[in-house]
C-alpha cells in the first residue's frame, strides 16, 4: 500500500469557546475518492480548509508528503484583482505547469478567457474557479460544493472529468447523485469528531442511521444502569465499605459519562403557512411564444398546471427557465398566445440569489423585521429564539450578522423568512444550494405535505426525482416538452438528459471568423428600442425605491396583526415590483446587447 499523501491527526479547533473539533483525523491515499459529510455548521468546510493549509488548527498534526501538489476550490471564489478570466485561471499554475488544458477547460465550461471577471455571475465565477484548479492537474484536488450554481450539462461534464481524474479527490457536496457516482470513502464530521466509512456515499446514510440507533440504545442502557445504581445507594443493604466506595465511584463515572454525551443535532422544524385555496386551474398557457430581440426563448408552448401539482422545470443556464417562470406567474407578457392565471393565487417565491438578505443585519433583526422579539407566522406570534431553534440556530446566534453565517445557514435564514408568509403557490428557484442533506430531506417532506401547488427549478437530479410528478424540459431551439415523473423518468422517456445550450461565446467566435459575405446583417435599433434604453434606467431606479419602501413597511411586526389585508396587499405589491424590476433589467440587458451589435 502506498503511503498517504496527506494526513491530519488529532486536530483540535475552538471557535468562540465552542469546540469545533476534538481529535478529528483522516488520511488521503493516492487516487482516493473521499467525501466529507455532516450537518451545516459541523465544520466540514473548516476541516477541508485545515487540510488545504488555509486555516491553522489550534492543535494537531498536518502532514503533506513532499512533492505533493494540492489545489483547493473554495465555496465563494474571489476573482477581484484580475484583469481577465484567463489571468485568474493562470494564477493557479506553478512553474512546473504548462497550462495546456486551459483552452479546453475554458471552452468546456463556456467561459471567455478575455472577459472581465468583475461582472461574472455566481455560476460563472464557480466555473472559472473550477478551470483554475483543474488546469494544474494536482495530485490532490479539494472541492467545496463544486456543483453549486452549475447547470446540469456542466455538472455531468464535471462528473465525467472527475471520474477519469488520475489524482486524489476530497469533496463536499449536497448533491447525492454526484457523491454516489464519484466516492469510495465517506468521512462523517459529527459532534467535533470524524468517523471514516470505507464505502462511498451511496452506503453512508444507511450506515449513519444504524450507528445513531445503536448509539441511542447504548445511551438508554447507561441511563438504566444509573437508575439501578442510584436505587442501590438509597435502598441497598450496606456491605463491605470498600465495595460501597467502588460502586459510588462507578456511579459518579456513569453520571460524568451521561453529562458528557453529545446528542446528534435535531432536525429543523420546517413548516409552511398555507394560504386560502386557489382555483382548480392555476395556470393555462396556449400556444405561447416569447422572444427578446432576435432571440426566441419560448416557441409555441401549451401548458396546464392544476392545483396541487408538483412541476419541475429543467434546462441549461441561458435556456429561458426564468423567462418561463415569469410567464407562468404573469409578471411577463407573451408575444403571442394566451395565458390564463387561476383565481385567488398567493405565490411565495424562494430564490437562490437571496438578494433580500442584508449581510450586515443580525439574524434576530432579519427574522423579526428589526423590531421586537416575536416572529409572525401566518396569524400566530412566536418568540424569535423558538423560531430560530426550529431552523437549527442557537440562541447565542441571535446577534450574529448574516455575513458571518455559513452558506447553509444563510440558506436556512431565507427559508425561515419566506415560509412564515401564507401562500398557495410555492415557487422554489434552486432551493438546494448550500443546504445539508438532512434539511434537504425535510424540504422534500414539506413539498410533499404542502396543500398548494409547487413549481421547482433545480439542477439537483436526486431532489427532483424525490419531489416532482411532472417535468417540463428544454428541448433546444426554444422548444419545451412536458414529461410525466421526475428527472430519471424524463431521461428514460427521451433517452438523454439535459444537453448544453449553444455557447454564446462560441457562436460569436464563429461569426468573427466567418467571411464578410456570410456575416449576419447588423441590427438597427428602432426608435422604440432607443427610447426604452433611455427610460429603463430611471424606471429601474424608481422600482428599487418602491421595493425599499415596501420592505420597510413589512418590517413592522404588528402590520399583519393589525391589518392582515394591508399586509397581504403589501406582499403582493412587493412580489410584483421585484418581478417588474427583474423584467426591466432583462429588457435593458437585451437592448444593450442589440446596441453593441448595431
Amino acid at each position: 500500500m502506498a503511503p498517504p499523501i496527506l494526513t491530519l491527526k488529532d486536530i483540535h479547533l475552538t471557535f468562540g469557546g465552542t469546540p469545533l473539533f476534538e481529535g478529528a483525523e483522516f488520511l488521503v491515499e493516492p487516487g482516493a475518492r473521499l467525501c466529507l459529510v455532516g450537518r451545516n455548521g459541523s465544520g466540514k468546510s473548516t476541516l477541508l480548509k485545515i487540510a488545504a493549509g488555509v486555516v491553522q488548527a489550534d492543535d494537531g498534526e498536518r502532514f503533506v508528503k513532499p512533492g505533493t501538489t494540492i489545489r483547493y476550490l473554495e465555496q465563494e471564489p474571489d476573482l477581484s484583482g484580475f484583469k481577465t478570466v484567463r489571468d485568474f485561471v493562470d494564477s493557479g499554475l506553478t512553474d512546473a505547469d504548462t497550462g495546456g488544458r486551459i483552452p479546453y477547460l475554458l471552452d468546456a465550461l463556456g467561459l471567455d478567457g478575455n472577459a472581465d471577471p468583475a461582472p461574472l455571475s455566481g455560476g460563472e465565477a464557480r466555473r472559472a474557479a473550477l478551470a483554475r484548479v483543474l488546469a494544474a492537474e494536482p495530485d490532490l484536488l479539494m472541492l467545496d460544493e463544486p456543483t453549486n450554481h452549475l447547470d446540469l450539462p456542466i455538472i455531468e461534464w464535471l462528473e465525467n472529468e472527475l471520474t477519469n481524474y488520475p489524482g486524489a479527490l476530497i469533496m463536499i457536496s449536497h448533491d447525492r447523485r454526484f457523491l454516489s457516482k464519484l466516492t469510495r470513502q465517506t468521512l462523517w464530521v459529527d459532534r467535533a469528531q470524524t468517523r471514516l466509512i470505507d464505502k462511498g456515499f451511496a452506503h453512508f446514510e444507511d450506515w449513519r442511521d444504524t450507528f445513531l440507533e445503536q448509539e441511542e440504545l447504548e445511551r438508554h442502557k447507561v441511563g438504566r444502569k444509573i437508575e439501578r445504581e442510584q436505587h442501590w445507594i438509597v435502598h441497598g443493604v450496606s456491605g463491605r465499605r470498600k465495595r460501597n466506595v467502588r460502586r459510588v465511584k462507578e456511579l459518579a463515572g456513569l453520571r460524568a459519562q451521561k453529562a458528557g454525551e453529545r446528542k446528534v443535532t435535531g432536525n429543523a422544524n420546517v413548516s409552511v403557512v398555507t394560504g386560502a385555496k386557489s382555483g382548480k386551474s392555476v395556470v393555462k398557457m396556449e400556444h405561447v411564444s416569447k422572444s427578446f430581440g432576435d432571440r426566441k426563448i419560448i416557441d409555441d408552448l401549451s401548458l396546464k398546471i392544476v392545483r396541487g401539482e408538483r412541476l419541475g422545470i429543467l434546462g441549461p443556464n441561458g435556456s429561458g427557465k426564468t423567462t418561463l417562470l415569469k410567464l407562468i406567474m404573469g409578471t411577463l407578457k407573451a408575444d403571442s398566445g394566451k395565458i390564463d392565471l387561476g383565481t385567488n393565487l398567493q405565490p411565495l417565491v424562494l430564490d437562490q440569489k437571496r438578494e433580500g438578505l442584508d449581510p450586515d443585519t443580525t439574524l434576530k433583526d432579519t427574522l423579526t423585521g428589526g423590531g421586537g422579539d416575536s416572529v409572525t407566522i401566518g396569524d400566530q406570534q412566536k418568540h424569535v429564539i423558538g423560531y430560530m431553534k426550529d431552523f437549527l440556530f442557537l440562541p447565542e446566534q441571535q446577534r450574529t450578522p448574516l455575513h458571518a453565517l455559513s452558506g447553509g445557514e444563510r440558506a436556512r435564514v431565507e427559508l425561515a423568512r419566506g415560509l412564515r408568509l401564507p401562500s398557495n403557490l410555492l415557487i422554489l428557484d434552486e432551493p438546494t444550494n448550500d443546504l445539508d442533506l438532512e434539511t434537504l430531506d425535510l424540504l422534500q417532506e414539506l413539498i410533499a405535505d404542502y396543500q398548494g401547488t409547487v413549481i421547482l427549478v433545480s439542477h439537483d437530479r436526486d431532489f427532483m426525482d424525490r419531489t416532482v410528478d411532472t417535468v417540463i424540459a428544454y428541448e433546444g431551439n426554444a422548444k419545451w416538452q412536458q414529461y410525466a415523473g421526475g428527472y430519471s423518468d424524463m431521461v428514460a422517456q427521451r433517452g438523454h438528459g439535459i444537453k448544453a445550450a449553444k455557447k454564446a461565446a462560441r457562436e460569436k467566435a464563429k461569426v468573427g471568423a466567418a467571411p464578410k459575405a456570410n456575416q449576419p446583417k447588423k441590427v438597427k435599433l428602432s426608435y422604440k428600442h432607443k427610447f426604452a434604453l433611455e427610460t429603463l434606467p430611471g424606471k429601474m431606479k424608481d422600482l428599487e425605491a418602491q421595493i425599499a419602501d415596501l420592505n420597510k413597511a413589512l418590517k413592522d411586526p404588528d402590520l399583519y396583526k393589525n391589518d392582515p389585508d394591508k399586509f397581504a396587499k403589501t406582499v403582493e405589491h412587493l412580489t410584483k415590483s421585484k418581478a417588474q424590476l427583474e423584467a426591466c433589467e432583462d429588457e435593458w440587458l437585451e437592448l444593450e446587447i442589440l446596441r453593441e451589435g448595431s
